[in-house]
């Protein structure tokens, strides 16, 4: 298992960026894909139609999102944990991502900063 840690600079408030993740109609907007969202404790979620899924273990609008997300029949959790800050150009974004398959880490890790933040980054600075 590997562990991946980054912060990001995302161009819109924590309320927004929190809304963003738990909100379905703002999550179809900025990944333009089917989703599937329960944005509660014990929640499931679905995003790019199908290739994220998991479930919400912690919420705390505007502030940080816990997740797991699903890899099969691994022992271990693989846990995201997301902190919204406020920053002087928005929002400081930190992924806390623990457990990650091996075999699957470096497409999570493109994932995480090619297609997640900067479909954000995108849709934010579009607006």
């Amino acid at each position: 298992m590997k562990n991946f840690k980054q912060y990001f600079v995302i161009p819109a408030s924590p309320a927004e960026i929190y809304l963003a993740l738990t909100t379905e109609i703002t999550i179809r907007l900025w990944t333009g894909d089917a989703v599937e969202i329960d944005p509660q404790v014990g929640g499931e979620f679905s995003l790019w139609d199908g290739a994220i899924t998991g479930r919400f273990l912690e919420l705390e609008p505007g502030k940080k999102i816990v997740q797991q997300w699903y890899f099969g029949e691994q022992e271990e959790p693989s846990i995201v944990t997301l902190k919204l800050h406020e920053h002087k150009k928005g929002t400081s974004f930190e992924v806390n991502h623990i457990n990650i398959p091996e075999d699957a880490y470096d497409e999570i890790v493109e994932g995480w900063e090619s297609e997640y933040v900067d479909s954000l980054i995108d849709f934010y600075t579009e607006e």
